[in-house]
């Protein structure tokens, strides 16, 4: 059963190339939705997946981040499925 996530990741995520950080590894896991930095310094984000355990290997992922960042918490909160095919993406 699909399983879609609403995201508010906090930390030093913006700027260090988290965003690319987050698309590649949303593609790798097949996972669609999409990321965007906020102006309070913040990167939102939603993402969806046929399999709730691909959507906890994806924010075990992100809460590791790339050489650059420094997640200190990731907020989340279920939203309706979209169903959408379209690949992740950055706004």
């Amino acid at each position: 059963m699909a399983v879609r996530l609403h995201l508010l990741i906090c930390g030093r995520v913006q700027g260090v190339g988290f965003r690319f950080f987050t698309l590649e590894t949303a593609r790798k896991l097949n996972i669609a939705g999409w990321v965007r930095n906020l102006p309070n310094g913040e990167v939102e984000a939603e993402a969806e997946a046929q399999e709730q355990k691909t959507l906890e290997r994806f924010l075990d992922e992100l809460r590791k981040g790339n050489s650059f960042a420094r997640v200190d918490s990731i907020e989340t909160r279920e939203v309706p499925v979209t169903g959408t095919q379209e690949p992740f993406d950055i706004y």
